[in-house]
């Protein structure tokens, strides 16, 4: 069997991760043993103390062991640590060595959504593929550059280190998880089980641009404030140069440093948002949210729509608007 140590550390931890991953892996024992197989996963909760209480008060889990008392484990899951990074670093000190010690001696890893910070404040994750909340993903490139960010990414793995995106994607993760370890059938009737979208790969669709504005560069806060409002309108990078008075390349050289995107990038990234917020509301034809947020290529438009948010223009209307005839037919089956 696997040992696996579901770790339980200091401050506002999340219980869903820990919680749902013991349920998940528990299911598969039983499951095993059902079918007269042996279970696959000895699992074990994982902390500092007997009682670790979030710092929000509101749960306290009692782990069944101290990290001195493993000598050896195969799997170690880190669950989101909500909160100051730096704060969560200083109270969980002692996890990141013993993480990266059983980590040299053979165990694989796994973070779950914005436990990827804790996990790469270790080191493990410079050089490799990484996954985590899209809604922290410009603050992760800036504080750890050299990890290759796979935002769009529900699961990312590399070298026996695995990572999930944001919030509840970490069950895909942990489907992943039972087809490697067993196999495809078992991890079929796993997702059946839980209910749980086996074939989700990316988090895309989800993602919502919110422009990253959370530095001090007041010469690219205004460059970003243009183009948000004038968006529809077709902004060269001389012509925005001009506008905020700084020269081509120290725009185009600041602008990068402070949003992790291109000038053209984040023109791109400004259309598509608002050709979303359209289509959800469901009003206007893709083709008329095309020429609003200035495109008048219908391929083109497409294909950016779909590299942005993982599903063509067509999709997203019929998945998010509430006036597409997908909704209004669940809706009426509700209503019955």
């Amino acid at each position: 069997m696997k040992h696996v140590s579901i770790l339980i550390p200091n401050g506002h931890y999340s219980l869903v991760n820990i919680e749902g991953t013991h349920q998940i892996f528990s299911w598969v024992n039983e499951f095993l043993q059902s079918t007269n197989r042996e279970p696959l996963f000895n699992l074990h909760l994982v902390g500092v103390s007997r009682s670790m209480t979030q710092t929000n008060g509101l749960f306290t889990i009692n782990p069944d062991l101290l990290i001195d008392e493993v000598t050896k484990t195969d799997l170690i899951i880190i669950p989101a640590i909500h909160g100051d990074l730096r704060q969560n670093l200083r109270m969980n000190a002692f996890l990141a060595p013993w993480i990266v010690n059983h980590y040299h001696r053979g165990a694989e890893v796994v973070s779950l959504c914005i436990g990827s910070f804790f996990l790469a404040a270790t080191g493990l994750l410079n050089g490799k593929p990484c996954s985590t909340h899209w809604q922290f993903a410009h603050e992760f490139r800036k504080q750890f550059p050299k990890v290759i960010l796979k935002d769009h990414k529900i699961v990312t793995e590399a070298d026996g280190i695995y990572t999930s995106g944001g919030a509840y994607s970490f069950t895909n993760l942990l489907m992943y998880l039972i087809e490697k370890y067993t196999d495809r059938e078992l991890a079929v009737m796993a997702s059946k089980a839980f209910m749980i979208d086996i074939e989700r790969y990316s988090q895309s669709p989800f993602m919502m641009f919110m422009g990253q504005k959370a530095h001090q560069d007041e010469v690219v806060l205004k460059a970003q404030e243009f183009i948000e409002q004038n968006f529809s309108d077709k902004i060269t990078i001389d012509k925005l140069s001009q506008q905020v008075n700084v020269g081509r390349r120290t725009l185009e050289r600041r602008f990068k440093r402070a949003t992790s995107n291109t000038i053209a990038e984040y023109m791109q990234r400004v259309k598509m948002e608002a050709a979303k917020k359209e289509l959800e509301a469901g009003v206007k034809t893709v083709s008329e949210v095309m020429y609003d947020v200035g495109y008048v290529d219908v391929k083109a438009f497409r294909d950016v729509f779909k590299k942005v948010a993982g599903i063509s223009p067509i999709e997203y209307r019929n998945k998010y608007s509430s006036k597409s005839e997908k909704v209004k037919h669940v809706k009426e089956r509700l209503a019955v």
